[in-house]
């Protein structure tokens, strides 16, 4: 799978987006899904905008549903980390039970689980940057539920390599499959493998009724175990001279926006903050992709450096930057991101969400 990161490339995968088609093959490798998560996490494009070609289609609600939904458990990711900030690198709802240990499987690291279509979609995350959301959901169970690991520094695996990382659907995606954000530990076996992504492989760890799950001790292929490191190469840039006189707008990892006051005099500062990617590494091939999509905001700088070096050199009057987490300690003028809805602040489970969500959206 590829992602072209010229703006009129993306737009088009808003266009050939099939809802009804996308409702009925998703879960599957080979479904109708859009290829557009890498755009929506990188802030190049919204979940409103998405959004609002899907109503401009005229479909029945019914045939559009499932893929708006989809696109509200984004928002929904988002507004549990606004509300719980550095809680979601925590077990956020329950204790992660029988843990073992708190390190990855070297086995999953390097895509060697035995699991033919787990450790092909391993391959294909380390050279596309992509893995399948089905895939993913199967990957953190093995990695979690069935090697037993605390799903932190697996997550923070998975983060690094993916081109749509996004801290808050990645987290709390674990936490799901895990059971810290959910009622109950998510497990797939050999089987459902099999069915969604095409197989036909048996004899397997996986290859079990699910009854067994609860039971089964820690494959001899998962038992060994390694920290995750990783240093994010950050552009090297120097002596960058900005105009302290100019409006400057602020972009970053999460926000790329190409139209942020589109054919304005403002100068474009591309802020990339070291001590963010200590915290949370990203692997050589995302970096290269959020480089490449910066290439669509018109004559944006690179400027590698914490926030409070670049305010010496702006008065915080005229900045101006969008609301996320990671930029609490910003200065200047902030401005809401595009939400599909109105509706914010913490609900306990999406469903709640939703609920509230959908009901605004028809209407």
């Amino acid at each position: 799978m590829e992602f072209p990161t010229d703006i009129e490339q993306i737009l088009t995968r808003i266009r050939v987006i099939d809802p009804k088609k996308y409702a009925s093959t998703r879960n599957y490798v080979d479904g109708a899904v859009s290829y557009l998560s890498p755009y929506i996490s990188r802030g190049v494009i919204s979940t409103k905008q998405v959004f609002e070609h899907i109503k401009s289609l005229g479909l029945p609600w019914h045939e559009t549903e499932k893929f708006v939904q989809e696109l509200a458990w984004r928002d929904y990711w988002q507004q549990v980390w606004i509300a719980k900030e550095d809680g979601i690198h925590v077990d956020l709802k329950n204790q992660q039970s029988d843990v073992v240990n708190y390190e990855v499987a070297e086995a999953i690291i390097e895509g060697k689980t035995g699991i033919d279509a787990v450790d092909n979609s391993i391959r294909e995350l380390y050279q596309t940057g992509y893995m399948h959301n089905h895939m993913r959901m199967y990957l953190a169970s093995i990695a979690c539920n069935v090697a037993k690991s605390h799903w932190l520094v697996p997550s923070r695996w998975m983060y690094a390599n993916l081109l749509d990382g996004d801290l808050a659907s990645n987290q709390l995606s674990w936490q799901w499959v895990a059971g810290a954000f959910s009622n109950k530990k998510y497990y797939a076996n050999q089987e459902n493998i099999n069915e969604y992504f095409r197989d036909s492989q048996q004899n397997t760890f996986l290859d079990v009724d699910y009854e067994q799950f609860e039971q089964l001790a820690v494959p001899e292929l998962l038992e060994k175990t390694i920290p995750f490191e990783l240093k994010t190469n950050l552009p090297k840039v120097e002596n960058l001279q900005l105009d302290p006189t100019k409006k400057t707008l602020i972009y970053n990892y999460y926000n790329l926006d190409p139209d942020w006051y589109a054919d304005q005099d403002v100068q474009r500062v591309l802020l990339l903050e070291p001590s963010v990617f200590e915290k949370y590494p990203v692997a050589d091939h995302c970096i290269k992709f959020m480089l490449d999509l910066a290439r669509n905001i018109p004559n944006v700088l690179i400027f590698v450096e914490h926030f409070d070096v670049f305010v010496k050199q702006i008065d915080p009057k005229l900045i101006v930057f969008k609301e996320h987490p990671l930029n609490a300690h910003y200065q200047g003028q902030q401005e809401d991101r595009d939400w599909m809805s109105s509706i914010t602040g913490y609900f306990p489970s999406f469903f709640g969400f939703w609920k509230k969500c959908k009901k605004e959206l028809i209407e």
